[in-house]
């Protein structure tokens, strides 16, 4: 056994010898290939840093040079068609010559006024900059250059922005940009497959890279208060920007899979202040360089020597192999039983732990770990009671942990336990002790049963009980007060309020309502109308209230109900009533008697229709005077004009010339009258009719306001001359809105009768307004149109919208005239 012993550590040490100075080969090989490679990495660091700055430069000076152009100047001073063609042409040329991405031109306020993609879908015509800060640069007066992602194309890109004055000026009237494309520069990187170029800015964010999926990435870890900084800017569009995984060591960098990188990171010029260029090349490649030719040189020696110790330590083994597997077998039975411990200790959902007699923890598992968020280092060696709140702190150490000592048991022993957080949570803690050989107390074994949520669901549940108490107290107090409040409603309204089911019986009336039909609520529940009502007056009620139900929506109408006094007129408020389900259940009517008002209207529209016809008396008076008295008064002035003139025209001329000037005002004076006469009382009204009235007037009209105005009509009869009245009055206080208000160029007059109805028409393409808001002064004009058109019979509809005309519609009933 002893031989065997040392035999195998003679070999072992022969072993340890040869690898611990193939290891310190390796080692010194390693360490050169390190130097080597990053002696390589920072030559091509510097090339690629080159290489980009020559990129990023080349657009400097053309874009300096097209702020110059004329066509610029004069598309930003006068942005007219010709203009912003000429400055299009430029762009166009410049993008050609350039093989750039995109050339565009922007007034002071940051709109783009010319683009190179002005006709593709994201065209930046029209879109606003001026938030980029190549804009402020370039506004304030300095030439810019800004590497971003494009908020309109989705283009990543390098912006070179320069200012252009107008001749004489000192200050820009708008800039020039041209936008480069970053895919460019980005393929002729040229990096090796083992090889990571990127560029990254100030804030880490990766904006060129040979790794797409890293592309708007965070390099290193970020900090959250960058991140609204690099939201706001736009730079790189809306995220979001995730962070690559990258970890920093003391001499290398590592990945999310584990990777070591080496690392160079070089400025990427002065124009992009914190702007790096960074390179990275994985270490186990540096490495392989170092391992594949140690293994040509030194494998078949490790080779041989390994045979050799093997066989020697194979023939020297085989003596001890017995007693090895009988030892391996019972350890490994003893590490079974000791990982099942562990796993069922750490593993299992509940909160284990132990602690010696001093109170100290000595182990807890993985979940109890977890629940109080500490470490496992920051458990052990600490007192189970630093964790407790004071109050089971001192429970447990005056009363608890000394009796448990004693006894060796304790069961649901209620703790609040403060989490590393500063949570508190309920537990119940049980216990038992473990001995040693003499029966002493070593140790406990305890588990403690998180309760936190269960005694807040009790707490909760006893709070919600004291508030559905009061709230129940409340909801009774408010339902006893909102009764109280309808009940006087009902009982002390003028208005008639009942309510009844689908099948039309009632379920409630008002005091008002017994008053009226003598019946008593409590005898009219259940029964319908016809039980109760006159059978006119239940059908009238039955009617409406089947229309409410069907239609489902409320119903405003007028009913007449026969009292002792009289017939009575009710304005009638019907609508349906729904259940919990959203079903209609039942209706419910109001009924406000408005006899009196009807009888005051009805009396008011006798009054205004006598004011009227005694309106259009004088008028046709009025009109008669003017035209017999004062117009044969002006035809005598004008025969005695003529003749003054011929008398004075050879012995006075210039009396005779003021003679023939009295006559022409005479004729003017004349026209002027029987217009006023016409206009008081066409006497075409009365002699042929409406038809050639309203042609008369509309000619009229037009020849006075210069709006052309079309007259239509079809085949109308005679019609009574208080229809024709009101239907002239109405086309002419329309004509006259018009030519004061409308500002139209159109207007469209149309007389039609049709189906026993005339229907008169007129349509403008003014103005328009918004007939629910006219003020009173306004709305006189159409208050008295629709009096005339409800005098006759008729309505009057008005339909108008700002900007979009006026269309005013009178229709009324021909009840039995010829043609009708």
């Amino acid at each position: 056994m002893k031989l065997r012993i040392i035999l195998i550590v003679l070999s072992l040490l022969a072993f340890l010898s040869a690898s611990t100075g193939g290891y310190l080969y390796y080692s010194s090989l390693k360490e050169s290939a390190l130097k080597e490679a990053e002696r390589q990495a920072d030559q091509r660091l510097r090339t690629i840093k080159k290489n980009l700055s020559i990129f990023l430069a080349e657009n400097v000076k053309p874009v300096k040079t097209l702020a110059g152009m004329q066509t610029l100047r004069l598309a930003l001073a006068q942005s007219n068609a010709e203009n912003l063609a000429a400055a299009n042409a430029t762009l166009d040329h410049f993008k050609k010559t350039l093989a750039s991405d995109e050339c565009y031109l922007m007034d002071p306020d940051g709109n783009t006024i010319a683009s190179t993609n002005r006709d593709a879908p994201d065209s930046f015509v029209g879109q606003n900059f001026a938030f980029r800060p190549y804009f402020k640069d370039a506004i304030s007066g300095y030439p810019g250059t800004y590497l971003a992602l494009g908020t309109t194309s989705g283009k990543r890109g390098a912006y070179y922005s320069h200012p252009v004055y107008a001749e004489n000026r000192y200050a820009p009237v708008g800039i020039v940009v041209i936008k480069a494309s970053i895919e460019l520069i980005e393929s002729q990187l040229g990096a090796e497959l083992d090889e990571i170029v990127l560029v990254n800015d100030p804030n880490g964010v990766i904006f060129i890279s040979n790794r797409k999926e890293w592309l708007y990435h965070l390099l290193w870890r970020y900090n959250q208060n960058n991140i609204p900084l690099i939201k706001q800017s736009l730079q790189f569009g809306t995220g979001p920007w995730n962070w690559t995984g990258l970890e920093s060591r003391d001499d290398h960098i590592l990945d999310r899979d584990g990777n070591a990188y080496q690392i160079q990171v070089v400025e990427l010029g002065s124009n992009y202040p914190g702007w790096n260029v960074v390179h990275l090349r994985r270490l186990d490649a540096i490495t392989q360089a170092v391992i594949e030719p140690l293994i040509k040189t030194t494998g078949p020696i490790v080779l041989a020597l390994c045979v050799l110790i093997g066989i020697a330590v194979f023939f020297l083994y085989r003596q001890a192999s017995h007693e090895i597997r009988q030892r391996r077998s019972a350890e490994k039975a003893l590490r079974s039983n000791e990982e099942r411990f562990r796993s069922l200790y750490h593993h299992t959902p509940a909160m284990l732990h132990s602690i010696d007699p001093q109170g100290r923890l000595v182990s807890v598992s993985a979940y109890w770990a977890e629940v109080m968020g500490y470490g496992r280092n920051e458990i052990i060696g600490r007192k189970l009671t630093d964790f407790f709140t004071p109050d089971s702190r001192e429970y447990a150490e005056t009363t608890v942990i000394p009796e448990f000592f004693k006894t060796g048991f304790c069961q649901d022993i209620p703790y609040q336990f403060i989490k590393k957080n500063g949570e508190k949570i309920d537990v119940l803690l049980s216990a038992i002790a473990d001995r040693d050989t003499k029966g002493n107390i070593v140790r406990s074994l305890a588990v403690s049963i998180d309760v936190t949520q269960r005694n807040r669901a009790e707490e909760a549940l006893k709070q919600a009980k004291e508030e559905l108490g009061l709230y129940s107290r409340d909801l009774e107090r408010l339902v006893r007060k909102q009764t109280e409040e309808i009940t006087n409603i009902l009982t002390y309204t003028p208005a008639v309020v009942y309510t009844k089911d689908k099948a039309g019986r009632y379920t409630l009336v008002n005091t008002r309502y017994e008053e009226l039909f003598e019946v008593r609520n409590t005898e009219i529940r259940g029964r319908t109308d016809y039980d109760i009502l006159p059978q006119k007056v239940a059908g009238q009620f039955r009617a409406s209230d089947a229309q409410v139900l069907e239609e489902a929506r409320s119903l405003q109408l007028e009913e007449h109900i026969q009292q002792s006094d009289g017939l009575h007129t009710y304005l009638a408020v019907k609508f349906p009533i729904y259940d919990e389900s959203g079903a209609i259940s039942g209706v419910c009517g109001i009924l406000n008697d408005i006899t009196a008002v009807k009888k005051a209207q009805t009396q008011l529209r006798r009054l205004s229709g006598s004011i009227m016809a005694n309106q259009e008396k004088e008028r046709s008076a009025i009109a008669r005077e003017l035209h017999d008295e004062l117009g044969q008064v002006l035809t005598a002035l004008r025969m005695d004009s003529v003749w003054m003139h011929e008398r004075l025209k050879k012995a006075d001329p210039e009396a005779a010339e003021r003679a023939l000037t009295m006559c022409r005002l005479i004729d003017k004076n004349i026209e002027d009258v029987r217009g006023m006469a016409f206009r008081l009382r066409p006497g075409v009204l009365d002699d042929l009719g409406l038809v050639d009235a309203l042609e008369w007037y509309t000619a009229d009209f037009e020849k006075r306001t210069e709006i052309a105005c079309v007259f239509e009509h079809n085949d109308v009869s005679s019609l009574d001359d208080g229809i024709s009245t009101a239907a002239y009055r109405i086309a002419q206080e329309a004509l006259t809105n018009i030519a004061r208000h409308a500002s139209a160029s159109h207007v469209e007059v149309a007389l039609k009768t049709r189906n026993g109805f005339l229907t008169l028409t007129v349509v403008d393409d003014g103005l328009g307004f918004d007939a629910l808001h006219l003020t009173d002064s306004e709305g006189l004009g159409v208050a008295g149109m629709r009096e005339r058109a409800a005098l006759v019979g008729g309505s009057l509809d008005v339909q108008s919208q700002p900007r979009k005309g006026t269309r005013v519609s009178f229709k009324v009933p021909l009840d039995g005239q010829p043609g009708s």
